[in-house]
């Protein structure tokens, strides 16, 4: 079954079917995975990739970390001086963003070669809308094929869902990491995704988990089946959307960008973040990964966008266009810092992000910022 469907195939072509059916492939533990790959002396040891962890007393994020460091509460985003205070006998790595973004380049043509609707979301992460095979059993033996092209290739792992929409095909990649391959069919949405708790759903974080559980909504299925004007009264705008995507109902379109016309990073926290000194250093890892994308490509960018989402999901973002392009880490830094400053003291935040955009091929004989910085 799976020779007949090689990656220079085209998946989609003759008639469609009514029902989605979409691909959530996401790698595993990218960044570690990568540096295991590189060193295989790493491989099975508790991997954390991040800013230099100085015993215990350094500043800055953990990017990633392998399932080994996992077992011991290492989570990304949190502070290194706390991931070293969980796994002092872990490795500590920094970030070599040029080379997850090759990895990342390879990995993405792979999968482009199995979809006509192809959407990288992030470095790691994409969605293939795979609808036109028809059925999900097709559609399930592709990933198969997937999962072994990139491992043979690229010896890294991933794990994909399926299902009849983004959200759907996003909660059930996560369901049996590192390495899985999970199928949700719109009949089985109940049977699978109802016991499942609320804050599986992404968007739905501590603050909002706990708000839920008050008001006695525990699970999706609690969720979905929720009194409407109860829903609104705890999440007020978000209530309907959210309660549609418990239901399984999610008609966002996987969308090919034939152009990049932005870089971009963002993170949502595993808890609500009160300090703004870890925003700050989270922005600090985007912006040197960022810069390191823009150098990899051979781009400038000019413009910087913050993006700010509070623990009510209100969101906000600021942008700031540069007098001229950079891809400067310490240009990008300092904008992204001063678009940030008015809003990191006000609430709980559960999501930061960081975009540039305006991107740009420079003549060698044009100035950037980053040489008036100099």
């Amino acid at each position: 079954m799976l020779q007949n469907h090689s990656p220079g195939m085209n998946l989609t072509k003759g008639k469609c079917h009514d029902h989605r059916i979409i691909l959530h492939v996401d790698m595993d533990s990218f960044y570690a995975s990568v540096e295991m790959r590189e060193n295989p002396d790493l491989a099975g040891k508790p991997v954390i990739i991040g800013a230099n962890p100085r015993e215990g007393s350094g500043r800055g994020v953990v990017c990633t970390c392998s399932y080994e460091a996992r077992k011991y509460g290492v989570r990304s985003a949190m502070p290194i001086s706390h991931a070293y205070q969980l796994c002092p006998h872990g490795i500590f790595l920094p970030p070599r963003f040029p080379v997850y973004t090759r990895a990342s380049e390879r990995v993405m043509a792979i999968l482009r070669g199995y979809a006509e609707r192809f959407e990288q979301v992030s470095i790691d992460e994409a969605y293939l809308d795979l609808s036109c095979l028809g059925d999900f059993l097709h559609a399930e033996g592709v990933a198969r094929e997937i999962k072994k092209k990139i491992l043979s290739s690229e010896q890294l792992s991933c794990s994909i869902g399926i299902g009849p929409g983004k959200v759907v095909a996003k909660i059930a990649s996560d369901m049996q990491k590192p390495g899985g391959l999970v199928v949700i069919t719109p009949e089985r949405i109940k049977e699978i995704l109802f016991p499942l708790p609320a804050s599986r759903i992404p968007g739905v974080g501590k603050k909002t988990g706990e708000a839920l559980m008050q008001r006695g909504i525990f699970t999706i299925g609690d969720l979905a089946e929720a009194d409407i004007q109860i829903l609104m009264g705890i999440l007020g705008k978000w209530a309907v959307p959210l309660q549609e995507l418990a239901q399984g109902i999610d008609d966002s379109e996987v969308r090919e960008h034939s152009e990049s016309k932005s870089v971009s990073r963002e993170i949502t926290f595993d808890t609500d973040i009160d300090s703004p000194g870890v925003i700050f250093e989270t922005l600090e890892g985007m912006a040197r990964d960022l810069a390191g994308d823009l150098a990899e490509r051979n781009l400038f960018a000019r413009t910087v966008t913050v993006k700010i989402r509070f623990s009510d999901f209100a969101t906000f973002s600021r942008s700031r266009s540069l007098p001229c392009p950079t891809r400067d880490m310490r240009a990008i830094l300092s904008a992204a810092r001063d678009l940030a400053l008015p809003l990191v003291s006000k609430n709980s935040i559960r999501l930061a992000g960081l975009r540039l955009s305006s991107l740009t091929h420079v003549d060698r004989n044009q100035k950037t910022i980053g040489e008036f910085c100099g």
